[in-house]
């Protein structure tokens, strides 16, 4: 078997040291400190479910404070506006003019907190910002930063008064990504950096002592990204996964009529991309069939619908994601 090649040995050394100081920060969530890495790379937004309590805003704070980036953090509420995201038009009676003042979705990294504590018209306040990178407000255009992720969280528990993010919505995120309780020796990890920090009394190390990367490596770390090799087998192979979403009949009758929709192109793109960060991730210059199964559950399941049927018995993204992984040969 070909050992693992370093593509851009700087680079790839920068993002591990992240990797690295995330993961001592954010204890027991490797695959969430792994998949903000791969959102950062792959250029796209995250949607994290996880009970509270699992480090889901310490994460993205703590990626933000280690970017030469601004960070906002919106909570989502019923009661909340789109112009409270977006930013509204002010009159200045002075210069007798409107003079526009941007929200909070303007900074690099932005945190939407309980994103399904809010209204669909809010949540769809992010729809052009996540799709075109670029805010409408009135006649007016605003581009938003050249970096610009969004994280989203929602809880899986106390669903009474929340608003479930629309299909479209949902199709904007790059990836969702669900997260569990740590183990026994990670708990017991966390237990440990809790009170040296209080008994130091401290939170964290503060923002200004960390060494930021410069936004110039992430953008140059994309392009690395893309330059990866994928094999014609390989794309045929993730490109299979896909159309057998849409036409699953080809291998098995009964997983068709569970699948009520299947994942568009904009699911093969990001399947793509994401294999591609997290093969870089991993030291290679080229793309794996083992890449695109890593990273397949979490760019799929909430683009693969199930059916009526499937609901009723018990299926859900996950498990026709599953399905469609076993089913579908690899290369």
């Amino acid at each position: 078997m070909d050992q693992p090649r370093i593509a851009s040995p700087h680079l790839h050394a920068t993002f591990a040291r992240l990797r690295e100081d995330l993961s001592s920060e954010i204890v027991g969530q490797a695959a969430l400190v792994e998949r903000l890495l791969v959102a950062l790379l792959a250029d796209g937004h995250l949607l994290v479910e996880g009970a509270p309590g699992l480090a889901k805003t310490t994460a993205i704070r703590a990626l933000a404070a280690r970017l030469q980036a601004d960070f906002a953090r919106v909570q989502f509420t019923p009661d909340l506006l789109p112009a409270d995201l977006t930013g509204t038009e002010v009159w200045r009676p002075q210069d007798g003019r409107f003079e526009f003042q941007p929200g909070p979705v303007f900074h690099p990294i932005l945190l939407a907190d309980e994103i399904n504590r809010a209204p669909a018209k809010v949540q769809s306040a992010l729809l052009e910002a996540m799709g075109e990178r670029q805010v409408t407000v009135g006649r007016a255009t605003y581009p938003l930063p050249p970096l610009f992720l969004v994280m989203a969280t929602q809880n899986p528990i106390e669903q009474e008064g929340t608003f479930p993010l629309p299909e479209a919505q949902l199709d904007r995120f790059l990836m969702h990504v669900r997260i569990g309780y740590p183990e026994a020796a990670a708990e017991a990890e966390i237990l440990r950096l809790v009170r040296e920090r209080a008994r130091n009394a401290i939170d964290a190390t503060p923002a200004a002592a960390l060494a930021r990367i410069p936004l110039d490596d992430v953008f140059a770390a994309r392009s690395a990204v893309l330059a990866l090799h994928l094999a014609p087998a390989v794309e045929r192979y993730l490109i299979e996964l896909v159309l057998a979403s849409r036409d699953a009949a080809r291998y098995d009758a009964a997983l068709a009529r569970r699948i009520a929709w299947g994942a568009s192109p904009r699911g093969s793109i990001a399947l793509e991309r994401c294999a591609r960060a997290h093969a870089w991730l991993a030291g290679r210059d080229y793309v794996t069939p083992d890449d695109v199964r890593a990273i397949a559950p979490d760019v799929l399941r909430h683009r693969i619908l199930p059916s009526y049927e499937a609901t009723a018995e018990g299926w859900d993204g996950d498990r026709l994601v599953a399905e469609l992984l076993a089913r579908v040969p690899l290369p």
